[in-house]
């Protein structure tokens, strides 16, 4: 299918490039740039939301779904964006945000002035002993449930206060939501991503469940599937490129999600490997990345979606993750071969490749050292939390410059000039200072950049029908640093080999002889490519097709 040879581009809108100079990210300044990613070699481009909003969760809270909020546009620069991408062969997905609403969004101002149509279109219920109906905590730390003292109910939001989830259950809400999708289609979107898809099914028995999380009940509930069949064919999106960010969930549903026997979705978003270094599965208790567990996770779902029939989104970055070189690589010494080896990992593995934005010059975490460079809600929830937990200023600020959905939101480092190129004015989000030497415009200049390793790997996918289509098996390598896997179609074999360390290492692995289709550090790879075991440099990386 279409998607399995593509790869999909994301861009975080407000911080991609500024066209008017009001420091701000929008429509006009995407299309602007649209040559810059024909150029990559990108299939589509996933773009976060633009809708009008209030923005206390950067447009994740949506207040009208066809519509374009000011800051970022108007419809006709929506619509000359998508016709443009169109002529260069480039699709547009648009992010579709259907688990919550705004509370500025009209269908929540009819539901708080007591409409009981409206108020079903919400999850709303009676408190118990003065309280909220359930101890649930929310995604940002705070309580799940809000009261309104005007009805004297209590209204669920996962995330924010600001963002009331709405009542799969109504009919009409997922009519209303399926009118969306048509409204889009009928804009010419070539295909969708939807936001937090799994908690959409709150459980039958609302009152039955116990305190903790509010998302650890909702996950993957007893109508999702449902659900999505009935959203996917009703819209006839089924032949389109469809993702579902799918929070916390399992293997066996991503393989049912993304099977295409199921009718639901082309491929799923999941995040067990990137919890690795949340110590005791704290995202804001830090540690070094536990190796031995990414090794298995991505063992275990890689090749149980190719023996089972799903298929996986595969990524390392997106707006709510810190950078992937600063996480998993090396800032200092080794910070081009590192990026490089990163990317290597996830373009040959078995599914459809993320690349987001400035992922493809290798760009960094912010490095922030005061709470008022931060921007993002969560983090400065989580500020406020681990202080109040005894935690110094410096501590939370360590945590937050590891932690904060803000390192990716930086702007896009366009050029070594002023504001990287971003913005003429002043931009909303502070720069790092390494945009003098990461940059597109730097980067493009030398053949050796990180960006034309993205570039490489980007065509070799297309050239390749190994990577797009074969099978997959991880391979033991007697080497907790050293990933290897083996892609197989019919006769032909690809073996990657990855050091995930920053010292040289040994591999168990004996390798057949054929052609070194991509490797990160050129200097004599031929005569280490040797029989009976192998060493590799420093975050080396490298794919050989036999």
């Amino acid at each position: 299918m279409d998607f399995q040879n593509s790869v999909v581009y994301q861009i975080y809108v407000k911080s991609f490039c500024d066209s008017n100079g009001d420091g701000v990210g929008d429509l006009n300044g995407i299309r602007a740039k649209l040559p810059y990613l024909k150029s990559m070699g990108v299939d589509y481009i996933w773009v976060t939301p633009f809708f009008p909003s209030p923005m206390f969760d950067n447009g994740y809270d949506v207040a009208d779904y066809c519509a374009v909020n000011p800051l970022f546009g108007t419809m006709r620069d929506c619509e000359d964006m998508i016709e443009e991408a169109g002529r260069l062969g480039i699709g547009f997905m648009f992010d579709m945000v259907f688990n919550h609403t705004s509370w500025d969004h009209v269908w929540f101002r009819k539901a708080l002035a007591g409409d009981p149509e409206y108020m079903d279109y919400y999850i709303f219920r009676d408190g118990v002993n003065g309280g909220p109906p359930l101890d649930w905590t929310a995604s940002f730390g705070t309580p799940a449930w809000e009261y309104v003292p005007d009805l004297d109910k209590w209204y669920l939001h996962l995330f924010d206060k600001s963002q009331p989830d709405l009542n799969w259950e109504n009919p009409k809400v997922r009519e209303e939501l399926k009118n969306v999708i048509r409204f889009w289609l009928g804009k010419g979107v070539k295909g969708f991503r939807f936001d937090v898809l799994n908690l959409i099914s709150k459980p039958e028995h609302l009152e039955e469940c116990g305190p903790g999380s509010g998302s650890s009940y909702c996950k993957d509930g007893p109508r999702i599937h449902e659900f999505i069949r009935e959203m996917v064919t009703d819209t006839g999106i089924e032949d389109l490129v469809t993702v579902g960010e799918m929070a916390s969930t399992t293997l066996e549903n991503c393989i049912r999600y993304s099977n295409p026997e199921s009718h639901e979705l082309a491929m799923c978003f999941n995040f067990h490997h990137l919890k690795v270094d949340y110590k005791n599965g704290d995202k804001w208790a830090l540690m070094d990345p536990d190796l031995v567990r990414l090794h298995q996770i991505f063992r275990e779902w890689q090749e149980e979606m190719s023996r089972q029939g799903g298929w996986n989104a595969v990524f390392w970055c997106n707006h709510d993750q810190p950078r992937v070189v600063s996480r998993f690589g090396d800032e200092g010494t080794y910070w081009k071969r590192s990026a490089k080896m990163l990317g290597t990992f996830i373009h040959f593995l078995r599914g459809t490749p993320y690349v987001y934005q400035g992922e493809e010059i290798g760009m960094t975490n912010a490095h922030y050292t005061d709470i008022e460079q931060y921007n993002d809600v969560e983090c400065i929830n989580y500020y406020q939390i681990l202080r109040e937990r005894g935690s110094s200023e410096q501590e939370a600020l360590e945590v937050l410059a590891r932690r904060s959905r803000d390192n990716s939101r930086t702007p896009m480092q366009w050029n070594p000039r002023h504001n990287a190129g971003f913005t003429n004015g002043t931009p909303w989000l502070e720069i790092p200072d390494n945009y003098r030497f990461i940059n597109v415009e730097t980067e493009e200049r030398d053949p050796d950049s990180v960006l034309n390793y993205y570039r490489t790997l980007i065509r070799l996918r297309k050239q390749y029908p190994i990577i797009a289509n074969g099978g997959i098996r991880f391979l033991e390598t007697g080497n907790v640093r050293v990933f290897a896997y083996e892609r197989t179609l019919g006769e032909q074999r690809l073996t990657v080999v990855c050091n995930f360390g920053g010292q040289e290492e040994r591999a168990a692995l004996t390798l057949n002889a054929g052609t070194v289709l991509l490797c990160n550090d050129k200097a004599d790879q031929m005569e280490r490519l040797q029989n009976g075991g192998l060493t590799l440099r420093p975050y080396e990386a490298f794919a050989v097709l036999s």
